[in-house]
């Protein structure tokens, strides 16, 4: 049958208990000290990942804030310059428009000249056509 025998079964019990002091020393002592590292370093990084949205956050505020001044400056500067072409065009229509005017006084002028002309033409061969009427009314 089975034998205990108590000389094997303390042996045993202190290999066993020396395994166990020599294990937890060379491995289970490193690998929790590792794995408590590896969970402080989790920890700071999801921390700076936080911080990091947070100043990200910041920036793109920033950024569409700068945008947004961007957009109202080139409105303004667009607004100057379309002024400024209103009122150039403006001044270019105006002298279009006082030369054509004077061109205008010109013309009427030179047309009223013209029609003095060609009356006072007519006027001088009245004569010359009461002659011919009258030459025609003596003939019929």
């Amino acid at each position: 049958m089975l034998d205990i025998s108590p000389m094997l079964l303390g042996s045993t019990l202190i290999v066993f208990l020396v395994l166990i002091a020599v294990l937890n020393s060379l491995l289970y002592k490193p690998l929790f000290s590792y794995m408590e590292k590896r969970d402080a370093d989790i920890k700071k990084d999801l921390e700076q990942v936080g911080n990091n949205d947070a100043e990200i956050a910041a920036f793109h505020a920033k950024a569409e804030k700068i945008v947004s001044d961007a957009k109202l400056e080139a409105a303004a500067l667009r607004e100057k310059v379309i002024a400024e072409a209103k009122m150039a065009a403006n001044s270019k229509i105006e002298a279009k428009r006082a030369e054509m005017a004077q061109e205008y006084t010109k013309f009427e002028d030179a047309l009223s000249e013209e029609r003095a002309r060609l009356k006072s033409g007519l006027l001088a061969e009245v004569p010359a056509f009461q002659a011919a009427v009258s030459a025609k009314l003596s003939q019929i």
